[in-house]
Formats: C-alpha cells, structure tokens, sequence
C-alpha cells in the first residue's frame, strides 16, 4: 500500500495552495497546523528550497470516531497534506488514511479511513479538476 496519493498540476504554487485549502473544506476538512518548509529552512539553516508547505487537515467528526477506536491514532493525526514546487508546476501529496488501519488493532478504524481516503480523494480531484 502506498502511503499517500499525489496530483501535479501547472498552476502556481499560491493559488494551489488556496484550491488544496478550499477543496479540503468542502470536505469537512480544517487546516489545523501549517508548516512552511521554505521559511524554516531559511531561517533555521539558511537554506533555499523551492516553496514547500505542510498542511495539518482535520475532519473532526472522523477524527473523534478514529480517536474513539484508537486512542493513540493521535499520533497519525492530522492527515497531512503537502503542496509543493516542483520542476512540472505544483505537487500536491496526501497521506493515505489507510495507513492508519495497518498500525493499529483497532477494526473500526478501516471505516474512518476509509471515509477519509474517499474525501481526500475527492478534494484531490477539485483541485485538478479546477486548474485544467
């Protein structure tokens, strides 16, 4: 199994960024964290890397059933989505919400995920669909 799915497309990287941000919310998803990559590697080793940002998405009502299964699928949340530079245009990689069913006992937690991949999916599938 693959640990996230990913889209590459020819808009650029800020108005991806907005797409990924408002095709996440039509799926119930917050952006909870974010990680700007290139900033902290300016700052931290004065590095220059192409723009690169990490998303911390959270659908609450899925993260409290997988929370309820699992206590500890804590340490999986959020799903993180990336939006990055690259030499095609902008990639957009999402975590693979089953892998969350391979690291825990938990049956119930095949559900959750799987509602999960199915809205992370769809949002991919805006953001595509809406720079062609």
């Amino acid at each position: 199994m693959s640990f996230g799915t990913a889209i590459t497309v020819k808009t650029p990287f800020e108005d991806t960024v907005d797409l990924v941000r408002a095709a996440l919310a039509e799926q119930g998803f917050g952006v909870l964290t974010e990680i700007d990559v290139r900033a902290t590697m300016k700052a931290k080793l004065d590095v220059d890397v192409a723009p690169y940002l990490i998303l911390g998405a959270c659908n609450p009502p899925l993260a409290h059933r997988a929370l309820v299964a699992d206590p500890s699928i804590g340490l999986l949340l959020p799903c993180n989505v990336v939006v990055r530079e690259v030499d095609e245009g902008t990639l957009v990689e999402a975590i693979n919400p089953m892998v969350m069913v391979d690291l825990s006992a938990a049956p119930e937690l095949v559900s959750v995920a799987g509602e999960a991949a199915a809205k992370i999916a769809v949002a991919l599938a805006h953001v595509k669909k809406a720079t062609q």
